[in-house]
């Protein structure tokens, strides 16, 4: 595992919306993407971000209730996003249930409240942790777990 990095301070939805696309635009078939925070830190609107990258012009929205949501991109060119809400799923016979480990093999798929759960999807993942401050600025450190994701974070951070 790779050491967590911070990136630039997130100040406005927009640049979380922003960071999103740069990650969605990098995202391809096999990748997996844990965001983890606290309610109302902005992994929803992070994962719209990253289905604008992918090129998913549809309504992106937390698949709280329906658990897993697929969204294919517009030009029908690229991987589909596996869009997941595990917050409500009691272990790893549930997430073992929802067949992801299949979807990688032709999507990319984002896990909101997957840690400990989503890990051993894939050999190689990015875990989000986002904070939302008192002053509702988001920080996103990222921890790149595998060498494929060590290559990216600084495309990622604009470095």
């Amino acid at each position: 595992m790779s050491s967590a990095l911070r990136i630039a301070e997130l100040p406005q939805e927009a640049d979380t919306l922003e960071f999103g696309r740069r990650l969605g635009a990098a995202l391809r078939a096999g990748d997996l993407v844990l965001l983890d925070g606290p309610l109302g830190a902005g992994k929803t609107v992070l994962a719209r971000g990253i289905a604008a990258g992918m090129g998913v012009t549809g309504r992106v929205t937390s698949p709280t209730f329906v658990i897993a949501r697929v969204h294919r991109p517009d030009s029908g060119n690229g991987p589909a996003l596996v869009h997941v809400d595990a917050y409500r799923l009691g272990g790893l016979d549930e997430i073992d249930d929802l067949d992801l480990d299949t979807d990688l093999t032709e999507a990319a798929v984002v896990v909101e409240w997957g840690e400990g759960l989503a890990e051993r999807l894939a050999d190689s993942h990015l875990m989000l942790r986002i904070r939302r401050r008192p002053d509702d600025v988001r920080e996103v450190a990222l921890e790149p777990h595998g060498e494929s994701w060590d290559a990216r974070i600084p495309e990622l951070l604009g470095r």
